[in-house]
């Protein structure tokens, strides 16, 4: 059964907290005001969104207008963006007189661009009330929601709504290019691109795509960037300025906000055991940068600095030098993971090593490294280091890898696991001058004129102290940031300085890639998330 009915709509197209909503929108009905303006508007707005205030005020709304209509499957609340954490989404909620279950659909006004289905999050259950998010609306045209509900008995019923999606706050492309195509069919799967860093002079975003580059989501940040998604207990976590990490429901509302105080975050964050996020992070009250972890409560908020790499690394900072004037990065740690029981492992873009600590809540300690035993020559920490086994074929080491990645397998042996990463192949210390990186066969020494970056996979067999290459193949060479990330059986690659990312099959053929126009230098990372369990219902 075909129903057109014209819903319910609260749409406020203008910021006003006393309204209790902020759409964010881009000034081209006022020319006059000059762009600095503009932008500085808009930062106030973005920033007003991650407040509490402004968050509950938005929920005591959207909850008295619930308790005071009669929203049905043929009047739906709709609003679009009530919470201002996704400009291409809306809010719906409307009661069924029988339990029914709901799914969506978003076509755009332009037929090139394929359709966007979902089950929304809870909306694989028979209920009678029905409080969702649809993602997925294309800016710049007109777009038609078709919403399916099914109810229990079997009966099925459809009903359209149509809506002109303005144009996208930043700048950001709403069709990448794509720039290989070598799919023979269902090689990609299911899943949103999460564009995390297109770092501009402008307002700052995180972006979704599709698998055809179309823009699926537009999720506004107070500044900086953000560094991976993190679920846990229905909340999305994402760093939103260099000092703050949000936790969003799946309504699209911001339930916590932590603030870091003095530390300033960068390049990571993971879960312990307990639920807690273990940050990396700057003292800002110290020489040095990007050498601590913090821990944030989630519960309360408390801050704790966990580890300051200085303590277990002490004697090597005291070798390296930086100029006058300068703070002091010495060791760069890009990535954190969380092995349990009080464990990481870290990498170090500056000594292009990765670290295994234990016992970080206690007394933490160096289990190994995996580095280039040329570089901690004279070191004093050459004890450390684990053996290169290349007993089935010489390969080159690390230069600056990035989202190095801890994995299991039961293909393995007892005390074996695989670390993959994105391997930059770029050889650069500022802190540690002295050392020759061109002497390693193979890497990479101009920060713009290498060829050829890796994904890197090796095992590492703690028993006896090796590690060696499992599988390694070549990607478009990115000196600095990047992302590699296994996904559905398939490998995403981002090549931040090209501004290119795509995916690969397990044994490294290019399925599709991807080319974004950069805002300034590069991309920083690209991880691909299925939301289920989030967004959508679980499969």
């Amino acid at each position: 059964m075909k129903l057109r009915k014209k819903n319910v709509v609260l749409f406020v197209l203008v910021a006003g907290l006393a309204a209790g909503s902020v759409t964010l929108h881009h000034a081209s009905a006022s020319e006059e005001i000059a762009e600095t303006e503009k932008l500085e508007t808009e930062r106030k707005q973005i920033k007003s969104i991650y407040t509490n205030s402004y968050q509950n005020k938005v929920e005591a709304r959207l909850e008295t207008a619930k308790s005071t209509g009669n929203y049905t499957e043929e009047a739906m609340l709709i609003e679009q963006n009530p919470y201002g954490t996704n400009t291409l989404s809306l809010y719906v909620y409307f009661e069924t007189e029988e339990n029914a279950k709901v799914s969506y659909t978003v076509s755009a006004a332009d037929k090139d661009i394929e359709d966007f289905s979902a089950v929304p999050e809870g909306e694989e259950e028979y209920q009678t009330e029905h409080e969702f998010q649809v993602i997925g609306l294309v800016p710049d045209q007109k777009n038609t929601v078709i919403f399916t509900i099914t109810t229990e008995s079997g009966e099925e019923r459809s009903y359209t709504y149509e809506c002109k999606m303005g144009s996208l706050v930043g700048e950001e492309e709403s069709q990448l290019e794509v720039t290989e195509d070598n799919t023979q069919g269902e090689e990609i799967g299911n899943g949103l691109y999460v564009i995390l860093g297109n770092d501009s002079d402008g307002s700052d975003f995180m972006y979704y795509y599709d698998k055809n580059g179309v823009i699926r989501g537009e999720i506004p940040l107070i500044g900086y960037r953000s560094h991976r998604l993190l679920f846990q207990n229905g909340l999305m976590y994402y760093s939103i300025s260099q000092t703050k990490i949000a936790a969003v429901n799946t309504l699209g509302k911001v339930e916590k906000i932590y603030d870091t105080g003095k530390y300033e975050l960068h390049h990571d964050y993971v879960f312990d055991d307990d639920g807690n996020l273990l940050v990396l992070a700057t003292d800002t009250e110290k020489d040095s940068v990007e050498d601590q972890i913090i821990r944030i409560d989630t519960s309360t908020g408390e801050i704790t600095c966990v580890l300051d790499l200085a303590d277990l690394f002490g004697d090597y900072k005291a070798q390296c030098a930086t100029e006058e004037g300068e703070e002091l990065d010495w060791m760069h740690i890009n990535t954190i993971q969380w092995l349990g029981e009080g464990t990481v492992l870290l990498s170090s873009r500056e000594t292009s090593s990765i670290f295994k600590i234990s016992d970080l809540y206690d007394t933490p300690q160096v289990d190994y490294i995996i580095g280039e035993d040329s570089f901690w020559e004279g070191s004093g920490y050459e004890e450390l280091l684990l053996t290169k086994d290349e007993s089935s074929g010489t390969f080159s080491g690390l230069g600056g890898q990035h989202s190095i990645t801890y994995e299991e397998s039961t293909d393995l042996e007892e005390n074996e696991y695989y670390i993959y990463m994105f391997n930059n192949n770029f050889g650069v210390s500022e802190s540690n001058p002295d050392y020759n990186w061109s002497q390693i066969e193979g890497i990479e020494t101009s920060i713009k004129g290498g060829d050829t970056s890796y994904f890197y996979q090796y095992k590492v067999n703690e028993k006896t102290g090796e590690y060696t290459l499992a599988k390694s193949f070549e990607v478009p060479f990115s000196s600095y940031v990047s992302s590699a990330q296994k996904y559905d059986g398939n490998i995403v690659i981002d090549s931040g300085f090209q501004g290119l990312f795509g995916e690969y099959d397990s044994e490294g053929n290019l399925l599709r890639q991807y080319k974004m126009d950069l805002a300034t230098k590069y991309i920083y990372r690209v991880y691909k998330y299925d939301f289920e369990g989030f967004y959508f219902a679980q499969e």
